[in-house]
């Protein structure tokens, strides 16, 4: 029977993830406390607004595709108190409060950070500082797609992956919110009809299609596979994709994109067709 063995959030996008017991899943299909904060650059604009949903490119601020030093932190939210703690090599880099003192603390200490490894040149590109960490620590809103959504990938299939690589995989590469196993491998993208876990009722989406983030290694940041070419090459692959989107509700019962929402838990019982 297949079965949830891990669930992620990222509170800031682009930023490493918190391992959780069990995820909450809102009425308009996102993770609560998942990429509620993001950092911006200086001459991005704020979120738009489509169709009712927020939408943030990646390329807007900090990600890890373009600065793959981001995967040697290591951040946690405590929601209430409204507080981050990101840490480096098991020291505390930083740790402060949403408020506006908080938030310049956060964004000179990631600056300084960032500056001091090889990414560094990237973020000296004009326009990109001085950062600004914005988002009001509660709304879900700094996705790539204007739709919520949950994201899921089998480890079976990122086991396959390390196969064709050589190397063993971590689940985090791929930064999904839901970790399924006992199913083979790449069949969650064969996955048309609706999908169950636990309680809640999903339809499957689009599959993910994967971008240079899932080559750097989630400890050390060091990009140490090259995870597309492999994809596309000795597997095959039209586009390099792992994993697949999740939309809530089931249209046999609504249309709406708020038809439902309520927790997911690792040891839940996942069905799909």
């Amino acid at each position: 029977m297949a079965r949830v063995v891990a669930l992620y959030r990222h509170p800031i996008k682009g930023f490493t993830p918190e391992r959780r017991e069990s995820v909450t899943v809102q009425p308009d299909g996102r993770v609560a406390g998942d990429r509620v904060l993001a950092f911006r650059f200086a001459d991005a604009v704020e979120p738009e607004e489509r169709d009712g949903f927020d939408y943030w490119p990646k390329a807007k601020g900090l990600a890890l595709q373009d600065f793959p030093a981001l995967a040697g932190l290591r951040t946690s939210y405590d929601d209430e108190a409204r507080r981050i703690r990101i840490e480096h090599a098991g020291a505390v880099l930083v740790e402060a409060a949403l408020d506006a003192d908080g938030r310049l603390e956060l964004t000179d200490a990631v600056s300084e950070f960032i500056l001091s490894t090889p990414d560094g040149r990237r973020l000296r590109r004009p326009g990109r500082l001085p950062l600004a960490l914005v988002g009001d620590g509660e709304t879900s809103r700094f996705q790539d797609r204007p739709r919520g959504y949950v994201s899921m990938h089998g480890r079976a299939s990122v086991r396959a992956l390390g196969e064709a690589l050589g190397m063993s995989i971590d689940d985090r590469r791929f930064r999904s919110n839901v970790v399924i196993d006992d199913v083979a491998p790449w069949s969650e993208l064969d996955w048309t009809g609706e999908v169950r876990i636990g309680a809640l009722r999903f339809q499957a989406a689009g599959p993910i299609v994967r971008c240079l983030a899932t080559h750097a290694n989630p400890d050390t940041g060091a990009r140490d596979a090259k995870v597309l070419t492999t994809l596309t090459g000795s597997l095959a692959q039209q586009e390099p994709t792992l994993g697949r989107l999740l939309l809530p509700g089931w249209p046999s019962t609504s249309t709406r994109s708020d038809a439902g929402g309520g927790v997911i838990r690792v040891g839940d019982e996942v069905h799909a067709r």
